[in-house]
């Protein structure tokens, strides 16, 4: 899917394990790099009003979850909403392995595939 035409709100799980540590870093990279197609970078664990309202202003959403517990797309779908694109980091050679902080090339790994998808 293309998304270049549209402005994106991006939901990561940013959870504790080294996934979800990561889905958050590359939230902060994104935003940083994208200026213009990604309009902010929301956790999956924000409060609930905030997420409410930032769905209801986006024009595309992309959720970036961890691991396949797709927490940031559970969330999503509380809200009453589906994501435009859903990627999931274990899915794209990530290795879930506890607390560890995710390393470098983890981080550019996952936002290379984060900036293919929304090309």
């Amino acid at each position: 899917m293309m998304l270049n035409d549209s402005e994106i709100t991006l939901i990561t799980c940013s959870g504790i394990s080294n996934t979800g540590k990561l889905t958050a870093k590359v939230g902060e990279i994104l935003i940083r790099r994208c200026p213009g197609q990604i309009e902010m970078c929301l956790p999956a664990r924000a409060q609930p009003e905030k997420m409410l309202d930032a769905l209801a202003h986006a024009e595309k959403i992309l959720v970036v979850d961890g691991c396949s517990d797709c927490c940031g797309r559970k969330k999503l779908k509380e809200q009453g909403y589906d994501p435009d694109i859903h990627i999931i980091a274990t899915e794209c050679g990530i290795v879930k392995n506890g607390m560890e902080d995710p390393r470098f090339d983890e981080i550019e790994l996952l936002t290379s595939v984060v900036r293919e998808k929304i090309r």
